[in-house]
């Protein structure tokens, strides 16, 4: 065998490794996932809230108390997270929102969430229907002008 061929069966070997790493490790994270899911499903409430404000923040410049921040991964310390003001039962609150939930959630009105601690699961209008914006354009959607989609 030559040498040329020697490396690329070590190439390969090597890439079915880290795919074979890859799929037992993407396993073991939805198995985490599906239980955190389910944990939320379990103390889930209904209540009523009226949204104060809503921004994306860091999680150091959100108002989240500090041993939320302190369980936090280090990798999302430092990313923007869906942070929503709201006034919950009487007391002004500092609550996190779904990403899917976070842009049809409006500000100064009241609705009724969906909350699991202090996580925004769901969003229902009280009176009325939410409005939903309109879905950003992909970059390549701003390149062509002569579509208005």
């Amino acid at each position: 065998m030559s040498t040329v061929t020697i490396v690329l069966l070590i190439i390969l070997a090597v890439l079915v490794a880290g795919l074979i790493f890859l799929y037992f490790w993407g396993k073991k994270l939805q198995k985490k996932q599906d239980e955190s899911q389910a944990q939320m499903e379990a103390s889930k409430q209904v209540v009523q809230i009226f949204v104060i404000d809503k921004k994306m923040l860091p999680l150091k410049e959100s108002g989240l108390p500090q041993f939320v921040i302190d369980q936090t991964p280090k990798l999302m310390r430092r990313s923007k997270m869906p942070i929503v003001k709201a006034r919950v039962q009487g007391k002004i609150m500092t609550l996190v929102a779904d990403q899917k939930v976070f842009p049809v959630i409006p500000v100064g009105k009241s609705v009724k969430a969906t909350l699991s601690g202090i996580y925004i699961m769901d969003v229902k209008a009280i009176r009325g229907k939410l409005e939903t914006p309109p879905p950003k354009k992909k970059w390549y959607q701003k390149l062509m002008p002569g579509k208005k989609n």
